[in-house]
């Protein structure tokens, strides 16, 4: 049975009144922002104290858009007789978001947690230059990265915070003994304390003195 003449024409303009029928939804951006799930790939942030420039995230970006330049220190050591040890000092940190397709690559391969997703997206550039941001600009958005989960309650404590509890535990340890020990040394002994005439030995030779 062929179509009737029109029938397209006559279905196309019933969708259109349906909606005209509807209350439009708009969303006022910039003037209202949009509220996006804390999980939201919007910019990278950079922790710059838990990167030991291990290279790991720029060996492993598809797009080599991550550039880090870093030199040696001689540490001393940490006691008398120790060795003394190298460590690497970032000195550039820059990632190219002009580049990045935000596969997140490198804040899954990061060991020691210094790259981080943050929800904010508003940050284009009239010159494409601009899109490049140094590890300064990296650490200001670290203040826009949202607080991770709370945990279970009946999970297991994380090792990290055991061991810096148990560190902590043990520095208060130390600073009570060496507070101890100085308290033990402030306070007179007993010889002493005779030759100045102020143990009991003194008094009574006060007493016994001729009237």
């Amino acid at each position: 049975m062929s179509p009737i003449p029109g029938s397209g024409l006559a279905k196309g303009l019933a969708v259109t009144l349906r909606t005209m029928t509807r209350r439009s939804v708009t969303a006022q951006y910039p003037d209202v922002l949009p509220e996006l799930p804390p999980r939201t790939r919007g910019v990278i942030g950079l922790f710059e104290e838990n990167c030991t420039v291990c290279m790991l995230c720029a060996r492993e970006c598809p797009d080599w858009c991550i550039y880090i330049d870093s030199h040696k220190e001689t540490v001393p050591p940490a006691a008398p007789g120790g060795r003394e040890r190298s460590r690497n000092v970032l000195d550039r940190f820059a990632i190219d978001f002009s580049l990045c397709m935000y596969c997140g690559i490198c804040i899954e391969v990061c060991p020691f947690d210094a790259l981080f997703w943050s929800p904010e997206f508003e940050y284009a550039e009239t010159d494409i230059h601009e899109l490049t941001h140094e590890r300064d600009k990296l650490r200001e958005w670290m203040w826009t990265v949202p607080a991770p989960p709370p945990l279970d309650p009946r999970a297991e404590e994380p090792k990290e915070l055991a061991a810096a509890r148990k560190a902590a535990e043990k520095l208060e340890a130390a600073e009570a003994a060496e507070a101890a020990a100085a308290a033990r040394a402030d306070e007179p002994s007993g010889p002493a304390a005779e030759a100045d005439g102020t143990g009991d030995g003194g008094d009574r030779r006060g007493g016994e003195g001729p009237a």
